[in-house]
């Protein structure tokens, strides 16, 4: 089960900050939630207190005060009295080290099992699957596991793009995917490319975005789905 938001990019190319989903995250939250536990972990070159006030300008239209859980005492205790939880991009191997050091991973994917709601970006966004297998970050700390929140059965690669430098030799982002499904051959991948959304609500999943998302599943040709696909698939 679960209510998670799960967003390729916080910014698009020449948009202010969430500007492009802002709406979305509003409609999302509905009017029952107050307060958003913000988990700031994956913030390397700036601050955890100017990454949550960074969060909080951006969404004061949201309705919601922004209260980042470096400033509670007791991590555990601010995510089991959460009335909705967001993680920030950033480095997700940092990010995962963090999420185990203090303790909360278990209480995080309990809460989101009995609703809480859960809001997450970029390296938010791989929290939310079983494993960070298939970030595009660098590895700068060492997590104790590779195992994430897996509150979703699938893995997500955000800012997906199948754009390559001219002249460079190094792999793309498929042939990076391609070689994941192949050691990992009973797991499903989505490409999510920039400025688009996984909204899940109980047992439904859709895509909200002008874009296509690309599906990488061993054995099969890549795909692509739309906001109006039939996603249903992805949580089998």
């Amino acid at each position: 089960m679960g209510r998670l938001l799960l967003l390729s990019n916080s910014t698009n190319y020449e948009e202010s900050y969430f500007e492009y989903a802002k709406g979305t995250i509003k409609e999302f939250i509905g009017s029952s939630v107050n307060r958003i536990l913000f988990i700031p972990y994956a913030a390397v070159t700036i601050s955890y207190d100017e990454y949550t006030e960074k969060v909080g300008e951006a969404l004061v239209d949201v309705g919601c005060d922004i209260q980042g859980i470096h400033t509670f005492e007791n991590p555990v205790e601010a995510v089991e009295n959460a009335e909705a939880i967001a993680v920030g991009g950033g480095n997700s191997f940092e990010l995962l080290k963090q999420l185990y050091d203090n303790n909360i991973v278990e209480i995080i994917r309990e809460k989101v099992k009995k609703g809480t709601p859960y809001i997450g970006w970029s390296a938010g966004s791989n929290m939310s699957c079983p494993t960070l297998m298939t970030t595009n970050d660098m590895p700068i700390s060492q997590p104790p596991t590779f195992e994430a929140l897996n509150l979703i059965p699938f893995q997500i690669n955000p800012h997906y793009t199948e754009h390559t430098l001219p002249n460079h030799g190094g792999e793309s982002r498929m042939d990076r995917l391609n070689e994941y499904i192949e050691v990992n051959r009973d797991v499903k991948v989505i490409g999510l490319q920039e400025g688009c959304i996984l909204w899940k609500e109980g047992n439904s999943i859709r895509l909200i975005g002008d874009k296509p998302a690309k599906i990488f599943q061993y054995g099969k040709k890549i795909s692509k789905v739309w906001e109006s696909s039939d996603l249903q698939f992805l949580l089998s």
